[in-house]
């Protein structure tokens, strides 16, 4: 199945010495983007998929969740996010990711949630730039590909280190920064600041990415607008939305707007991501994996027909114990 077919081609954008088709790309969402659901955004128009986020650590010792998260079978372009905070741990994962077949890897200093930060890592890192920039250093020596760095404005209002971090990222060797337009402490809260990512390009010559709160397609050519970025990021928009990114991307290519696939489509993807799960983990794993999925998918499907979906065909879905049931 395709659906991508933007009007005109847009401009490369590349990563270091690494082309990409277009500069829409899937945040790394843990418990989200997994290999499969990373396939059928990349077939449907995303310039980059990203792995979920990858415990250094874990990776270099060869947990096997772990490497089911860093997984990349399938994709033409493989992106392996790791995280951490131990400089040596960092540039092992990298070693492992990029010979597993990984093209870049980019390291977390943004993610907001209680466990990560309680570790020292993600978006804590953004109260350490000195710890941070070892973690870049390491893993840039580490390894050939390219190393990027996707983070939040800062910890919080008071504290906005984005444009340092990214400039003394750059200096590393980082060859793209991510960020999203919001501090750890307002976690998803509140909206994104779009024009605050404007200062972080304004300090360095590598790429710079917008993250955060795109959902529409119609709003990327205002994001870029308002940060000054070179591409965009989108996270939660995509959920239950593989086609999503594709979408933006035709947009920003100035094709005529996508509409949604055909609910027969979607119910074909969501399917083909439920089945894809089971493989991927096992029987009783990938069913637990796909049925926020299929939350996520259903109401994309109510969303394009403009009406929610029935609470009863939820819960017998939620609950089914296989794909077969679940149809």
């Amino acid at each position: 199945m395709s659906i991508h077919n933007p009007s005109k081609p847009l401009h490369p954008f590349a990563i270091g010495n690494v082309a990409v088709a277009n500069p829409v790309l899937l945040a790394p969402m843990s418990g989200v983007t997994d290999v499969v659901f990373r396939r059928i955004a990349a077939r449907l128009g995303a310039g980059l998929v990203v792995s979920e986020m990858v415990a250094s650590r874990e990776l270099a010792t060869a947990d096997d969740e772990a490497r089911l998260r860093a997984e990349g079978s399938g994709l033409h372009l493989h992106v392996v996010q790791l995280a951490g905070r131990d400089p040596a741990w960092m540039a092992e994962a990298a070693k492992v990711a990029v010979g597993a077949g990984a093209a870049i890897v980019d390291i977390n200093m943004g993610c907001p949630a209680k466990k990560v930060v309680g570790g020292h890592g993600g978006s804590a890192l953004l109260k350490d730039l000195d710890l941070a920039v070892r973690l870049i250093a390491a893993t840039v020596a580490a390894v050939e590909a390219p190393v990027t760095v996707k983070m939040r404005l800062g910890w919080d209002e008071t504290s906005i280190v984005a444009p340092e971090l990214a400039a003394r990222a750059e200096g590393e060797g980082a060859r793209m920064v991510t960020v999203h337009g919001r501090t750890r402490a307002q976690l998803y809260n509140g909206h994104a600041d779009w024009s605050a990512i404007r200062a972080v390009k304004e300090r360095v010559s590598i790429p710079v990415v917008a993250n955060g709160d795109l959902t529409r397609a119609e709003d990327a050519p205002a994001m870029l607008a308002a940060s000054g970025a070179d591409a965009v990021m989108i996270g939660r928009g995509a959920q239950g939305r593989a086609w999503f990114p594709g979408e933006v991307a035709d947009r920003l290519a100035g094709g005529e707007r996508r509409v949604p696939p055909s609910l027969a489509a979607q119910k074909a993807l969501a399917l083909e991501h439920y089945e894809g799960l089971l493989t991927l983990y096992g029987h009783e794993t990938g069913v637990r994996h796909a049925r926020k999925h299929l939350g996520w998918y259903l109401d994309a499907a109510a969303d394009s027909v403009g009406r929610p979906a029935p609470q009863e065909a939820k819960v017998a879905a939620l609950t089914a114990p296989d794909a077969g049931a679940a149809r």
